[in-house]
């Protein structure tokens, strides 16, 4: 059944990509959401003591938050890099691409993890998969030891997520700082109303960023983030909380205006006015990913005071008496509040 939006579809219901008894990945991809650019997105759960196998990305920096459980990611990086480090709930890893890593569900509780990628078509090595490629005589070579001693290995094609033989082995300087690691959660919002917050995962706070940066958008039921539209930042948001309305305008003169539930992703091409808004008094929680470190947009509220009142009521064809007394806004504010009630919801 063909998606019956331009902008949006469900990450739960996603593309299928791996399931058994330990775990799962959807993911939405440009072959599930066409419109994506850039961009995609995986949702991975993993019961405790489950193993997101080692593997590497082809093409696509990764950035994930986890949002549920406690997980062990350990991997290598370019330049014999090796890090191993613990993401608790609502902070965030960071994987360059080719940099092979695995995730492993350390905790008691069942972990679900939210990822973009920088690719709309991410592609990517299983270790294991890697291993069968190669002859037993290959791999005694690499190690120094008889071939013999890999005809243990099936050859089999890999699981995506599997079980963990015993107790964990966590190293001693897994809880130390590490440059792939980030507490969005713990920071200090740089935005924060009675309304509403943003905190933000991006190269001004993480310095690991090259091509891709996330928000943690919190929206009240009396806020509302104000029309606005980045221009060179395409941007694709996660609902982890709350139901939502969200109206975006194509180049062609198109609206669609939709409503986004909890497991929805939406995706926003670059420089396209959209705005977001809450519909429940409980607000929202999006985590929101750019195809940039460092993010900007430009808002409906500064644009009026970037402008003349004798342009904007020639722009308008409205006399300049009526025109309306727009603030001067030096500085967007990204949320405002919401003093109006809200429009029905159709």
């Amino acid at each position: 059944m063909a998606n019956p939006s331009l902008h949006k579809a469900s990450l739960t219901a996603g593309e299928h990509v791996f399931e058994n008894e330990f775990g799962s990945i959807t993911q939405l991809t440009s072959a599930s959401l066409p419109i994506l650019s850039g961009l995609s997105i995986k949702r991975i759960t993993l019961a405790p003591g489950a193993i997101r196998e080692p593997q590497w990305n082809v093409n696509a920096n990764q950035l994930a938050y986890v949002i549920t459980g406690t997980v062990l990611v350990s991997m290598l990086g370019n330049k014999d890099e090796f890090s191993s480090f613990i993401v608790k709930p609502g902070q965030m890893y960071h994987v360059e691409s080719g940099a092979v890593y695995h995730i492993e569900n350390i905790g008691d509780d069942e972990a679900e993890i939210i990822a973009g990628l920088r690719s709309d078509r991410p592609a990517h090595f299983s270790l294991r998969n890697s291993f069968s490629a190669m002859t037993d005589a290959v791999l005694g070579n690499t190690y120094g030891m008889p071939a013999s001693t890999f005809e243990v290995f099936d050859r089999e094609r890999a699981s995506q997520i599997v079980r963990r033989e015993g107790s964990a082995r966590v190293p001693d300087s897994a809880g130390l700082p590490n440059a792939h690691l980030f507490d969005v959660e713990g920071e200090i919002a740089p935005l924060q109303y009675d309304y509403g917050y943003a905190k933000f995962a991006r190269s001004q706070y993480w310095a690991a960023l090259e091509d891709l940066s996330m928000y943690s958008l919190g929206v009240g039921g009396t806020g509302m983030r104000e029309p606005h539209w980045h221009p060179i930042t395409a941007e694709m948001g996660y609902v982890q909380k709350g139901n939502a309305r969200m109206t975006v305008l194509s180049p062609d003169g198109s609206l669609e205006t939709y409503e986004l539930n909890p497991g929805d992703t939406y995706f926003i091409p670059r420089a396209y006015p959209h705005h977001i808004e809450a519909l429940g008094d409980e607000g929202i929680h999006f985590l929101i990913f750019f195809d940039q470190p460092m993010p900007g947009d430009i808002g409906y509220r500064a644009t009026a005071s970037a402008f003349s009142r004798e342009v904007l009521a020639a722009a308008f064809e409205v006399p300049e008496a009526n025109l309306p007394q727009f603030p001067e806004t030096p500085i967007d504010p990204l949320i405002v509040e919401r003093i109006n009630p809200r429009d029905p919801v159709e």
